[in-house]
C-alpha cells in the first residue's frame, strides 16, 4: 500500500490557510466588499474544481480521462490503474490511487480529508467513500471526518459505503450495499448494515489487476 501523501484539512481549513497567507495588515485595510468578492471567488473555485472532476467522469475515452484526472486534477494515478466513466471526485488532488486498480462506474471519492487507495484494489460501481460528514449532535451542526486508507488487493461491492477515518485493510473484501462504520481487519470479509465480519479470505494472493474499457 502506498505511503499516505494526502492531507488531513477541511475545507474551510484550507481556506483559512490560503486566506492568512496574506499579511494581516493587508488583511484589516481590504475593504468588506473586496474581502467578501475574494471569498466568494475561492469557493466558486473550490465548486468549479469538484464540476470539471465531476465533467470529466463522462468523457467517452478512457486515456483522454486519465490525462484529465493526471494532469489538470492532479489525482495521484498508479500505473496500470483504470478509473470507468461516470466517477466523481470531491478535492482530487487529495486522492492517491495505487498502481493496478481498477474502479468501475459511478464511484464517489471524496478526498476533503485524505483519500488513499491501494494497489490492485476492486472498487465495484456505485460504491461511495466520505471522508466528511456532518456531527448530528452539534449544536451548529459542526463538520466531522478523517482520512480514509483502502489497503492493497481489496475487494469493494457494488454500492458499499465507507464511512470517514476508516481503514479497510490489506485484501479485505467489503460486501454489496454493507456500511462500514469501524476499520476491517486485513483478509476479513464484512457485510451488512453496518458492517460486521462474516467471514475470511485467504492470504497468498497474488493477483495484479488489468481491466479497462476504451470507451468506459
Amino acid at each position: 500500500m502506498p505511503p499516505a501523501e494526502t492531507s488531513s484539512v477541511q475545507p474551510y481549513d484550507e481556506y483559512h490557510a490560503v486566506a492568512h497567507k496574506a499579511p494581516d495588515w493587508l488583511r484589516r485595510w481590504l475593504p468588506h466588499w473586496l474581502r467578501r468578492g475574494l471569498n466568494r471567488s475561492y469557493w466558486l473555485f473550490y465548486d468549479l474544481r469538484d464540476f470539471v472532476a465531476e465533467a470529466t467522469g463522462w468523457l467517452p475515452f478512457h486515456g483522454v480521462r486519465m490525462l484529465v484526472y493526471r494532469h489538470l486534477l492532479r489525482i495521484k494515478i498508479g500505473g496500470g490503474s483504470s478509473i470507468h466513466r461516470g466517477c466523481r471526485f470531491y478535492r482530487p488532488s487529495a486522492v492517491q490511487i495505487g498502481p493496478s486498480t481498477v474502479i468501475n462506474r459511478d464511484v464517489l471519492f471524496d478526498g476533503r480529508m485524505g483519500l488513499v487507495i491501494g494497489e490492485s484494489v476492486s472498487i465495484s460501481e456505485g460504491a461511495a467513500m466520505f471522508t466528511l460528514e456532518h456531527d448530528p449532535n452539534s449544536p451548529s451542526f459542526e463538520n466531522r471526518g478523517g482520512p480514509i486508507r483502502i489497503g492493497d488487493r481489496v475487494f469493494i461491492g457494488a454500492r458499499a459505503l465507507v464511512l470517514p477515518g476508516i481503514t479497510v485493510g490489506e485484501g479485505a473484501v467489503v460486501a454489496a450495499g454493507a456500511v462500514v462504520t469501524h476499520d476491517v481487519p486485513p483478509f476479513t470479509i464484512v457485510a451488512g448494515v453496518p458492517a460486521r465480519p462474516i467471514g475470511e479470505r485467504r492470504r497468498d494472493l497474488t493477483y495484479t489487476l488489468d481491466y479497462r474499457k476504451w470507451l468506459g
